[in-house]
């Protein structure tokens, strides 16, 4: 099924659950000697979470950003 330039794939439900995958999640499938993986991609708000902890690393007046 096509979607935009990315082919859609459907993955059995069982498997969607155990990944704990929700619509719109972005996957990419990994083939690797005859093997082929699951990657999930990390939703946005795991990222911008993720890079909380950076947050307070620099003085505010050595910031490389405009407030």
């Amino acid at each position: 099924m096509k979607r935009g330039n990315p082919l859609a794939s459907r993955l059995p439900v069982r498997l969607v659950r155990e990944l704990g995958l929700a619509e719109g999640d972005r996957t990419d499938l990994i083939r690797n000697n005859g093997v082929l993986r699951v990657r999930c991609a990390p939703r946005t708000r795991e990222v911008l979470d993720s890079l909380q902890q950076f947050r307070s690393r620099f003085p505010a007046n050595e910031r490389p950003w405009p407030r």
